[in-house]
């Protein structure tokens, strides 16, 4: 009896190691674009060469996170944000489609009492307000191949600049 008494108890030690198992590798992985993770200086203007990483950081031009692009624009003080829905990698070209977007101030008005109707979010000047190419140059510069609102290449904030 004492043998069977035990069986129980060896099957439940035996799923311990099972349960603090890491989760599937599909789950860990990175997106696609996660080599583009963190903040860029340029693209408006020829990237400065003499940038420290606090004054790069201190105001970068675009912003690259899982989920969302946030962008300068010449005219705004605040960031213009584009939710990512899909990213594509794909040698050394990343392609971006973002979801359909308003100005929030302007969609609120809903054209009411003569205002504006909504407008568009600032896109990249590529082929459609709601797509990016990103050409990657090396580790530290890309380009937005295609896109005239960035003429010139972009260079990544880090500390070692």
């Amino acid at each position: 009896m004492r043998r069977f008494g035990m069986l129980p108890l060896l099957a439940l030690l035996g799923t311990v190691p099972l349960m603090a198992a890491p989760p599937p590798a599909a789950a860990q992985s990175t997106a696609p674009h996660g080599w583009l993770f963190g903040a860029w200086i340029g693209g408006l203007f020829p990237p400065p060469t003499g940038a420290t990483a606090s004054s790069c950081l201190a105001q970068p031009t675009v912003i690259f996170t899982r989920d969302i692009v946030l962008r300068a624009t010449l005219t705004e003080t605040t960031y213009t944000q584009r939710v990512i829905e899909t990213a594509r990698t794909g040698s050394g070209l990343t392609d971006f489609l973002f979801s359909p977007a308003v100005d929030q101030d302007a969609a609120n008005s809903n054209g009411l009492l003569g205002l504006a109707a909504p407008k568009a979010a600032a896109g990249f000047g590529c082929e459609d307000d709601n797509t990016l190419h990103v050409a990657r140059v090396n580790d530290n510069q890309i380009s937005f191949p295609g896109c005239s609102a960035f003429p010139y290449p972009l260079v990544r904030c880090g500390t070692g600049r």
